[in-house]
């Protein structure tokens, strides 16, 4: 496995920022804590992203990893769906779609988190797709990239999800997807 770069500060903020707010409910979090965390100032924070609410808003919005991982022609779409998932998560340490799994904080929050993923990622990418039912099988695509993510959490550096190459996952995962996304 290569060595991933530090984030920059504007991501080691957006890291903190999703772990915080998906741990504890956002009345909870503070600007100061996601600047420790960080290991940045509470002022670059604001600099950066405004207010607190600002910076939530920002982490619950999916619509930039949206735009990633839809980012290829339909016929080869799955491959790239596997490919840009387990890059994005080993250059950046973070799953660009797990947080709607393991968000915390009130049912408000959750409520308004799911709301947005459905919205910017699943109902996106059942627009793309031709035939019969495209929002099951949205429904069904995005369910097994939240796995993949799940399981490659999970296994980490030290299982066989963590040490095989991105081609490999998806030469082994993608045909699936794509039996879904062309809906065969």
């Amino acid at each position: 496995m290569t060595d991933t770069p530090a984030p920059t500060g504007r991501q080691a903020i957006l890291r903190a920022a999703r772990r915080a707010f998906a741990l504890h409910p956002y009345a909870e979090v503070t600007l100061r804590g996601i600047a420790a965390d960080a290991e940045v100032s509470a002022s670059l924070i604001v600099k950066l992203f405004g207010t607190k609410e600002e910076l939530f808003a920002r982490t619950t919005d999916f619509s930039a990893d949206a735009d990633e991982l839809l980012d290829a022609p339909l016929d080869g779409l799955g491959r790239h769906l596997v490919l840009t998932l387990v890059r994005t998560r080993r250059q950046r340490r973070t799953d660009p779609l797990l947080r709607v799994v393991f968000a915390l904080g009130t049912e408000d929050e959750r409520t308004l988190l799911r709301d947005r993923f459905r919205e910017q990622v699943t109902t996106r990418l059942a627009a793309l797709l031709p035939g019969d039912d495209p929002l099951l099988r949205a429904e069904l695509v995005v369910g097994q990239l939240l796995g993949l993510g799940a399981a490659a959490s999970i296994h980490r550096e030290d299982g066989a999800i963590g040490e095989a190459s991105p081609e490999r996952l998806a030469d082994l995962y993608a045909p699936g997807l794509q039996r879904l996304l062309d809906g065969a």
